[in-house]
């Protein structure tokens, strides 16, 4: 009887599926965890304090830069809590995996939408640079921008 490739098939599929299923269940846990250490101290007072000025600014201003330095002690303990930011591996990106860069680009994505003047094109302009992105990183990012619209 010749080679029937229908059961190794729907095994595939079947072993895509769970580890598909992961990685959303990780996911959503993250998305229910995302920027939790914001609401504790020593984060919250901080950007109660700067936010909504920092808010008012155009994303990667003298400006807004500034506001990055008043909060510089409260994002050093963000950025060790939070494994979606650059800041948190000693390497930047390259420490980063890929849930962590799904995160990044969602919590980008949604910050580009609090500034003044904002939009995720230009975010991942300035943090291409900021980051030292790779042109393949960059475009898998700019890709995955115009695939949600």
């Amino acid at each position: 009887m010749p080679y029937d490739s229908r059961q190794d098939t729907l095994a595939h599929i079947a072993r895509v599926q769970e580890l598909m299923a992961t990685i959303c269940e990780r996911l959503a846990r993250r998305a229910e965890l995302h920027d939790a250490s914001k609401l504790a101290e020593p984060e919250k007072s901080a950007f109660d304090a700067h936010a909504p000025e920092r808010n008012s600014c155009v994303y990667g201003s003298e400006n807004y830069n500034g506001h990055l330095a008043a909060l510089q002690a409260a994002l050093q303990h963000h950025y060790a809590h939070n494994s979606h930011h650059p800041e948190h591996f000693e390497n930047g990106v390259n420490g980063m995996s890929l849930l962590d860069l799904i995160e990044m680009f969602c919590d980008w994505k949604a910050a580009s939408e609090k500034h003044k003047d904002g939009s995720i094109e230009r975010s991942l302009q300035i943090n291409r640079e900021r980051f030292g992105l790779s042109e393949q990183l960059a475009s898998i990012l700019e890709n995955t921008r115009r695939e949600l619209g």
